[in-house]
């Protein structure tokens, strides 16, 4: 069992191109024994998004705190504490904040997202970034 403050992980900034003002803590993951799912803890700044994006495998998310919107190909759907979202695979999807203090969130993903052959491919179908343990992405 892992019992831990979430304030003890550190936060690391999500490089990824069309991401701005985000970073995300793996608060638990493949490397604390968990076998199927990761569970990651965003924030987005004030006026900044995660890339529009998709991928194979599905999201999984719980908003904590702040507002936003998230992006579902040409609608967005407004966010407040509490709301929850799944996000299918393969989804074009984005989330933005909206409001005036950071957007946190929770957001649980397979641990098979996070394998080498498992892509995120931008909206514009460029070169697709892949996972590889412990890289941060969306």
């Amino acid at each position: 069992m892992k019992v831990n403050p979430y304030e003890r992980v550190p936060y690391e900034a999500i490089r990824m191109d069309g991401a701005a003002g985000c970073r995300v803590r793996w608060l638990i993951g493949a490397a604390d024994g968990a076998p199927n799912f990761a569970m990651r803890q965003f924030e987005v700044a004030p006026g900044g998004h995660t890339p529009r994006h998709s991928h194979p495998y599905e999201h999984e998310v719980f908003i904590l705190e702040g507002e936003g919107v998230v992006s579902e190909m040409d609608a967005e759907h407004r966010l407040k504490p509490g709301d929850v979202v799944y996000v299918k695979p393969n989804e074009v999807h984005q989330f933005r904040n909206t409001g005036n203090k950071p957007l946190k969130f929770l957001c649980l993903i397979p641990n098979s997202g996070m394998s080498p052959s498992s892509p995120v491919v931008p909206e514009c179908g460029c070169e697709p970034e892949r996972g590889a343990g412990g890289t941060p992405r969306s």
